[in-house]
């Protein structure tokens, strides 16, 4: 089977391609540095020609309101377009778990934006949508901090490793069309404010962590359930403490 994935050369995208080549399936990572550009639609149709499946694991360079919006718009109504030309039977497209429960984000905005695009395509279609991942736990801390402390809601938090998202993305790029989404979160769910204070204890990083019920996580504030499964979910296998990257 041949599986072109976007986004092919980064994080997630890398890891499917990894998964899906040791399955025996013919598996291509696009993205601009091998030549495939979303935006301007260069390389679209030759990367697609004779393709069974598409992933599209690509992200905005840019989270700013506008910019990721025009990104998501505009990428996936030229992969779209390019499907249909190319008679892609399936498009699988990894987004984020609670989309829809934080309006006040404008990159979930993007997401929503991308997903509804997606299901009014003729395309049969899967959504995958992941909680945070590990790898992005320091960067989270980062956009929480305020000084020398980082400021975090009492929310359930339930990270994943991005093995674990790849390895569920690659499994549904094989299977048939959900024409629906799955979620797929970590093992393990934490208190958002308590993870960050041991996650950085164990990192020996300095910073105090403040719990903060109207702290912001990217622009948003959090209720308890904005971040984690509204109901049954995939698991992930890794633990955070037997995550390599956790110290």
């Amino acid at each position: 089977m041949k599986i072109v994935v976007i986004g092919g050369t980064g994080l997630i995208g890398s890891k499917v391609v990894g998964y899906l080549r040791g399955q025996g399936h013919e598996a291509v990572a696009a993205s601009p540095n091998t030549g495939v550009d979303t935006l301007t639609g260069e390389g679209l149709a030759e990367a697609l020609a004779g393709a069974d499946v598409v992933v599209d694991v690509s992200n905005s360079p840019s989270f700013e309101d506008a910019a990721v919006l025009e990104f998501f718009e505009t990428s996936t109504g030229n992969l779209l377009a390019a499907e249909a030309d190319a008679g892609v039977r399936h498009h699988v497209a990894l987004s984020v778990v609670g989309t829809e429960r934080l309006p006040d984000s404008g990159y979930f905005r993007a997401k929503i934006a991308q997903e509804r695009l997606i299901e009014k395509s003729a395309i049969p279609f899967s959504l995958v949508h992941a909680t945070q991942f590990y790898e992005f736990v320091p960067s989270i801390a980062d956009a929480a901090t305020d000084g020398g402390t980082v400021r975090v809601a009492p929310v359930s938090f339930q990270p994943i490793a991005a093995d674990d998202v790849a390895r569920a993305v690659a499994e549904t790029a094989v299977g048939t069309p959900l024409n629906g989404r799955i979620d797929v979160a970590g093992p393990d769910r934490f208190r958002m404010d308590t993870f960050f204070r041991d996650a950085l204890a164990a990192r020996d990083d300095p910073r105090q962590v403040v719990t903060d019920p109207h702290a912001r996580y990217f622009g948003a504030e959090l209720a308890d359930d904005t971040l984690v499964p509204a109901a049954a979910a995939i698991l992930g296998e890794t633990h955070y403490p037997d995550w390599p990257g956790h110290t």
